[in-house]
């Protein structure tokens, strides 16, 4: 019983220590929100509102009322039923907007009932202005928020005007700026934010020990590339795992869209750990929040990279100069000993020549005498030929000569 006492002091310990430890990662990170009910306004500060989603606000109207559920649908509903004026699109649909209005939504893809020749070819169709505060004609002051006008610009499509308090906004994002994997993709950081995944450390996210490098690709809006500074790094527990930064994002190179830089990380297993190694990586941004993300390496094994890669080049290096120089004191030796022994002159002395020659003398041919197809034929055109052949003189006979092959 003592002993399983201590065994939970001691993990209890543990996880405070890590607590603590933690506290300086992720101070300025800003991970992308739970949810897609979220919007930058016109300063590029994140306002949040997960919290809103499905609530419902109702209008009534003359011949119908209008619901509108936050980031869920836009209904019109009558005592004949409902019909539906989209559902929200949670791809870049929730934008800052202009004048009074400080964001719009779109809802998209409601009902196709006399609405199927619709410009858009989505069926009926939705906006909501969103207003923080009151409605500006002074109805719905306070409480949750109301729907303030309803108007509609054909049967196809409504414009609604909802009033809600909005949160304070927070911090501010440096929107179009991206990290992935590949020159055009955003797993880690999207639109100055960091993805799911990679807003904090993650075991089944660490890469595997034999992983010596990882390339990152940066890219950022040309009007303001040039705010991206050099990154920094800070690894967890500072010692067993060696970490050093490359490529031209590490060199302070400002990434575009059309040209990224590269952040290569080099990182080698120095003590083995049953936990992953953490790396925070950090990428300051003069006049935004910096871009924060999180990288884990598994260490089953030490890794002596350098060592290895220098100690191959090194053997590959003896090994060569060995045959090198061999090769020259086989070629002198016999080129004097034919020189002089053999007394063989020019680039016959030269050692294995014989041998070369004997070779070329084979694959080219040279020296055989086969009878061909065109041999014989002219020989049978000659005996059928009309001219009288001279008779030898009697008593001299002479053999046919006949080539054979030789080698």
């Amino acid at each position: 019983m003592k002993l399983l006492q201590r065994r939970l002091n001691a993990q209890s310990l543990f996880i405070v220590v890590a607590a603590v430890l933690w506290q300086p990662f992720g101070v300025a990170s800003i991970p992308i929100p739970e949810s897609n009910c979220y919007a930058l306004d016109n300063s590029s500060r994140l306002v949040d509102f997960s919290s809103w989603i499905g609530i419902p606000f109702e209008y009534e109207g003359k011949y119908s009322d209008v619901v509108v559920r936050f980031c869920k649908d836009v209904e019109s509903r009558s005592q004949t039923g409902y019909v539906g004026f989209g559902r929200f699109d949670k791809f870049n649909h929730f934008v800052s907007g202009s004048g009074s209005v400080n964001f719009v939504q779109g809802f998209y893809h409601g009902d196709l009932m006399n609405c199927e020749d619709s410009p858009d070819k989505m069926g009926r169709t939705a906006q909501v202005n969103i207003i923080c505060g009151s409605c500006l004609n002074g109805e719905c002051k306070g409480g949750v928020g109301c729907i303030c006008n309803v108007t509609y610009e054909s049967t196809c499509r409504a414009v609604v005007e909802l009033a809600i308090p909005c949160k304070e906004p927070g911090q501010r994002v440096f929107e179009g700026f991206t990290v992935g994997f590949h020159p055009r993709s955003w797993e880690i950081v999207y639109n100055g934010m960091t993805q799911l995944g990679f807003e904090r450390a993650h075991h089944e996210f660490s890469f595997r020990t034999e992983q010596f490098h990882v390339a990152l690709y940066m890219t950022a809006i040309a009007s303001r590339s040039t705010l991206v500074q050099k990154p920094i790094v800070q690894v967890f527990p500072d010692s067993g795992l060696e970490v050093k930064l490359s490529g031209s994002g590490a060199a302070g190179k400002s990434p575009t869209t059309l040209s990224p830089s590269m952040l290569l990380i080099d990182w080698r297993c120095v003590k083995v750990r049953d936990a992953p190694y953490v790396v925070n990586i950090t990428i300051p941004v003069e006049g935004y929040e910096p871009i924060e993300f999180f990288l884990t390496k598994m260490c089953e094994y030490t890794q002596d990279q350098g060592g290895d890669a220098t100690r191959g080049w090194a053997v590959f290096g003896v090994i060569s100069f060995i045959f090198m120089v061999s090769s020259i004191l086989f070629c002198c030796g016999g080129f004097v000993y034919k020189t002089r022994v053999e007394r063989q002159h020019g680039i016959d002395a030269l050692p294995g020549m014989a041998i070369l020659s004997a070779c070329l003398e084979t694959v080219s041919g040279a020296g055989q005498s086969y009878s061909r197809h065109e041999d014989l034929n002219a020989a049978f055109a000659r005996e059928a030929s009309w001219e009288h052949q001279p008779v030898p003189a009697q008593g001299t006979w002479r053999p046919s000569e006949r080539k054979y092959g030789s080698m």
